[in-house]
């Protein structure tokens, strides 16, 4: 076997034998945006995914390090070439692959050098939309996720990589939007508070864990807090500064681990016919659009749990039109005992959510943690105003609470908060409040802080939203945010 952590073509179909610790990692000399040149294709960290040389391959080993079939080596030899042809034309420098890995190979023929000269021309973008997690990840399992993704077709694959970089193109010149806050419009914690999504803890083959529960999309809500760009903008964010960072982080207390893949679990809980409206649709797809063409592979499993009969139903029909290799990731389980053992299978109890059949923080107490600095308790509530709306909240002693307000409405409402208990005791004067940015979608709701001051506790305070209109006629929906805070 090599000791320079590069596979042979035996041993991309057979994988590695006798390696007995972890791989070389990256020089840490090495600066991040650095070429992927000779000394980072020799270094590129790997590890042993299979000893021996099975007869018989785990669908879901399919296309990894260790398990390629002669054709999928070929075309893996032929991609080298091409990354190292992408480093000498944008770089300038004389990267020389391994002979291990261009054994028999011609140079490129007349569409490979027109390639060539469109990476030239791109200056690069090429390089790093297949290497969006950063060359640590291994060049042989980055290049098999994105090999994978297209069946080892290599024209489909270049042409993915194409259409990657021009979706990503936006997103890069804003540096995938490290703000969330400028990103959504809002604080994460309110659109988390309508969608609720999070990681937690790691799968027992060092995937992290990701949980969606679509169940309970509230629609109306994120209308009034956000646009579709901005949800857009806030998943460029969660995949280039938060899933990434997860990524990097468990690799550097785990040298070993190379699989930059993703456990989902969906829990359908509380979804009915009536949820799946267009615009629910919409939210998700806007987010599921980024990661199928920008980040192939990185789904491990799925399981969806908590399933209604009616999505069953058509999850059975559904099952039989797509790639059984994609179908045999997706687990339905609509039973919490079965779902429940299912996830302390792939998952230890310590790394799962309590209320998922673990011993972990509950998912409530981790998307708490997406507050504001300073902040110790939330509400969040959605108020349909017709000739009037409210909401009430409880300001615990010691607490100082501040009121904001969301919404797409163009009727002109007035908004104050007075003492649920007294209601002739104002705690905040009121103030008017109207959307500006007429019916267009695509324009941010309006927002504000309606508090002059905060609201010191304790008090049960009412948020009163009087509309300015007919009594007869709707003044929409408006989301109030409430954070409360600690003493100062």
């Amino acid at each position: 076997m090599a000791d320079d952590g590069i596979w042979t073509a035996d041993e991309l179909m057979h994988g590695k034998s006798g390696s007995g610790g972890a791989p070389e990692s990256p020089s840490k000399d090495a600066p991040a945006s650095a070429p992927i040149g000779s000394s980072v294709l020799k270094r590129a960290s790997v590890r042993k995914l299979k000893g021996g040389k099975s007869k018989t391959t785990d669908p879901m080993d399919w296309g990894m390090p260790g398990h390629l079939s002669e054709e999928e080596v070929a075309i893996f030899r032929r991609t080298m070439h091409i990354l190292c042809a992408i480093v000498n034309l944008c770089h300038c420098t004389a990267v020389v692959p391994s002979n291990r890995y261009l054994t028999d190979i011609d140079f490129p023929s007349a569409p490979q050098m027109k390639f060539r000269q469109e990476v030239e021309n791109r200056g690069g973008e090429f390089k790093s939309t297949v290497y969006s997690f950063g060359s640590i990840e291994g060049e042989a399992y980055c290049l098999t996720r994105w090999l994978r993704a297209r069946k080892f077709k290599y024209d489909d694959v270049i042409a993915m990589v194409e259409e990657a970089t021009e979706v990503r193109a936006d997103a890069r010149k804003h540096d995938f939007y490290p703000d969330p806050v400028l990103a959504l419009g809002c604080e994460p914690s309110v659109f988390q508070a309508q969608y609720p999504q999070l990681y937690h803890g790691h799968a027992k083959n060092g995937c992290p864990v990701f949980i969606s529960k679509p169940g309970i999309l509230n629609c109306d809500g994120m209308e009034c807090i956000t646009t579709l760009d901005g949800i857009l903008k806030f998943h460029w964010h969660v995949m280039m500064h938060d899933y990434k960072m997860r990524l990097l982080k468990h690799k550097e207390a785990h040298p070993d681990f190379n699989n930059f893949q993703c456990l989902v679990v969906i829990d359908l809980e509380h979804l009915s016919t009536s949820q799946l409206s267009q615009r629910a649709l919409s939210i998700v797809k806007t987010q599921t659009a980024i990661d199928s063409v920008c980040f192939p592979e990185t789904m491990n499993r799925t399981l969806v749990i908590n399933a209604p009969r009616f999505f069953s139903m058509t999850w059975s029909i559904i099952k039989g039109w797509i790639d059984p290799r994609t179908a045999g990731k997706i687990e339905l389980i609509s039973s919490r005992k079965s779902w429940e053992a299912r996830l302390r299978e792939l998952v230890d109890e310590n790394q799962l959510p309590c209320d998922y059949g673990g011993t972990g923080t509950s998912t409530i107490e981790t998307l708490k943690k997406e507050a504001p600095n300073g902040v110790l308790q939330q509400h969040h509530e959605l108020v349909h105003v017709r000739s009037s709306g409210h909401c009430t909240v409880d300001v615990p002693a010691g607490g100082h609470m501040e009121v904001k307000v969301f919404s797409r409405s163009a009727s002109e409402v007035i908004i104050s908060v007075v003492d649920e208990n007294d209601k002739t005791k104002e705690l905040s004067p009121p103030v008017s409040f109207q959307h500006t940015g007429g019916s267009d979608e695509t324009i941010p709701p309006t927002s504000l802080v309606v508090t002059a001051t905060r609201i010191v506790g304790p008090c049960k305070a009412r948020v009163k939203i009087d509309s300015k209109g007919s009594r007869f006629s709707s003044a929409g929906n408006y989301m109030v945010a409430c954070n409360i805070y600690g003493e100062k």
